[in-house]
């Protein structure tokens, strides 16, 4: 019985009808499913025939939805979205080719890539699509296996696995540091080349141990590889994110201004639909990073080592 009910579903007519709800024009409709004005007339038609009412009203040029019409869409477009999702998830679960990942550029150029060359060497199958962004990912209308992100917050249905935690430190130029040194050790701040850093601002050692106030610098930069780039150049000391400049102190390119450390409440959590979390290529991925986040050290680490 319910094979022959899907047998006599117009389901062409109902992805037509969507196209033209949704643009309230059947030319426009006609364009994006890259067929003529008259095939789309033809489909409606073949969904008003079989629903025996009318589902939009034509005037003209002008189309509006019947209330019959309105009633039907919010189910369409429901049945739609649910069958995209369920394509996209067959087609993407082979166990084989490219895993697509989203993460934060600043991780991404400070912290992946000068351990990408273990994960090749760990498995030099894995083919990984890496891409940076840092808004949240739509997983049932794109690509993406998995994310990386800093956050406190969950999105319900996916599943989530901390990798690291995250602190602020102050870093400044070798240089820099060498002229003005620790600012524990200093009353004030006064007479210090501050940068502002907009993600990661200096007001959030205001309860540290750390002199205050602190001072606002009179260059504010957004982007925090950017801002480490500035602190390198010598243009001054600046708050910064633990995992993106341990790679620049390990390097000397970077010192730690201050023993303070401040723990951030945001965390890294390797981010994947239910669906893709137990594909041997997402598995893989998964396993190297958590390995590489057990073996990276803590602020109090470094600081212990000097």
């Amino acid at each position: 019985m319910v094979a022959s009910a899907y047998g006599r579903l117009p389901l062409n007519a109902l992805r037509v009808f969507e196209a033209v709800a949704s643009r309230l024009s059947f030319a426009e409709a006609a364009e994006a499913l890259s067929v003529t004005p008259a095939a789309v007339s033809q489909q409606i038609k073949a969904l008003e025939d079989y629903l025996q009412m009318p589902v939009l009203r034509r005037s003209g040029r002008k189309v509006e939805l019947t209330p019959e019409g309105a009633r039907l869409l919010p189910g369409v477009r429901a049945g739609l979205d649910q069958l995209v999702v369920t394509m996209r998830e067959i087609r993407m679960m082979r166990a084989g080719g490219i895993v697509n990942v989203s993460t934060l550029s600043s991780l991404m150029q400070k912290w992946m890539t000068p351990r990408l060359h273990r994960l090749h060497a760990k498995f030099p199958e894995l083919q990984v699509d890496w891409h940076t962004s840092r808004e949240a990912v739509d997983f049932g209308r794109s690509d993406f296996h998995a994310a990386v992100r800093l956050g406190e917050d969950k999105t319900p249905g996916l599943d989530y696995e901390h990798l690291m935690d995250e602190w602020l430190v102050v870093i400044a130029s070798p240089d820099l540091y060498k002229r003005h040194g620790s600012i524990d050790d200093r009353e004030t701040l006064t007479g210090i080349p501050m940068l502002q850093a907009r993600d990661e601002p200096w007001s959030r050692f205001e309860k540290s141990a750390a002199p205050t106030p602190w001072p606002a610098g009179p260059t504010i930069i957004d982007d925090s590889v950017s801002v480490l780039s500035a602190v390198i150049e010598g243009l001054g000391y600046a708050p910064a994110r633990w995992s993106i400049a341990a790679h620049d102190l390990q390097a000397g390119r970077l010192v730690l201004a201050s023993k303070t450390v401040v723990p951030s409440r945001f965390r890294y959590w390797f981010v994947c639909p239910p669906s893709y979390s137990e594909l041997p290529k997402v598995c893989a991925l998964r396993q190297w990073l958590k390995e590489e986040a057990a073996a990276f050290p803590t602020p109090g680490d470094w600081i212990g080592q000097r």
